[in-house]
């Protein structure tokens, strides 16, 4: 048995069938320094409240899965040291065993689906690395699009992957991937890249109606929402490439591999950016949360499509 625990404001939001938006927990721990982690934190979540949804942050605590922090939880994990980062594969053990960890967007997905949450905010998605032909390193992320059915909103791939093979495994999995106010697939701190996305929608009440279509044609997975990050935000692409490039060649000299490879590019982008890649990143975080929100609350709506 799993040993679930709901907040109280997640508890409220299912029993009165109000929206309900999913956050992952590894932006707290493994994404910025205590006290900021918190701080942004609870201000996604003030977004999402503010846009007429219940944020569910969601993370492992010793062994009980918890959809919805409280505050002194929410702070605790900010705090907390030597959190594993859970995705498919590190859930249930972590569950198992008794352990605390935060979760990406696979574990996310999976258990934000497991109590019935159909959206889920986060900054950007995993996917296919560089070099990946040789190392074979591709994000789970994809493959639970591909599966498990929660609407997604990222602000595109996280700019240090190749976008264009990312691109090519979500069509060959079957995952929509839908822009927004633009045709092309956004590029997490820039807001566009020179790929087109597939799809292009701009009603947050359409792609709820989407996400409802494929549960009515039992097509298994998610919806992929490309929210590009807002202009005022931005690092443009021509600046970021050589920067990306730096630390790719910084993190190949150094042997970093594996799961370490992500943080560790984000940690020296960051460095190289003088911290401008992080105020971005909080900046397309809420952005998705605030889109995230709308979808949701339309969702609520028995006109968004076939139930």
């Amino acid at each position: 048995m799993i040993d679930l625990v709901l907040s109280s404001d997640v508890r409220a939001a299912r029993r009165e069938n109000k929206p309900l938006v999913a956050l992952e927990s590894t932006i707290i721990t493994h994404g910025m320094p205590y006290p900021q982690n918190v701080e942004v934190a609870r201000q996604v979540e003030a977004d999402i409240r503010q846009a007429g949804a219940t944020p569910a942050t969601i993370a492992v605590l010793n062994g009980h899965l918890h959809i919805g922090l409280d505050p002194d939880q929410l702070t605790a994990l900010g705090q907390a040291t030597g959190v594993a980062k859970l995705s498919r594969a590190d859930l249930p053990a972590c569950l198992a065993t008794g352990g605390t960890g935060s979760t990406t967007v696979a574990a996310t997905m999976i258990a934000a689906h497991h109590v019935g949450i159909e959206v889920f905010a986060t900054g950007g998605i995993g996917g296919v690395h560089q070099g990946a032909e040789t190392s074979f390193d591709i994000s789970a992320d994809l493959q639970e699009l591909a599966q498990t059915p929660v609407t997604v909103v990222a602000a595109g791939a996280k700019a240090i992957l190749d976008i264009a093979k990312t691109l090519e495994v979500l069509e060959t999995l079957g995952v929509p991937v839908i822009a927004v106010g633009q045709p092309e697939f956004p590029a997490f701190w820039s807001a566009k890249s020179r790929f087109k996305a597939p799809l292009q929608m701009d009603d947050p009440a359409l792609i709820a109606r989407a996400h409802r279509m494929r549960r009515a044609l039992n097509i298994p997975g998610g919806q992929l929402i490309a929210n590009p990050i807002p202009d005022t935000a931005e690092i443009a692409a021509e600046t970021l490439a050589p920067i990306i490039a730096t630390a790719q060649a910084d993190a190949l000299r150094h042997g970093i591999t594996g799961k370490a490879v992500t943080p560790y590019l984000l940690q020296r982008i960051f460095e190289l950016t003088e911290g401008r890649s992080l105020a971005a990143n909080i900046a397309l975080v809420r952005n998705n949360a605030r889109l995230a929100a709308r979808i949701a609350q339309s969702l609520c709506d028995p006109a968004s499509g076939p139930a």
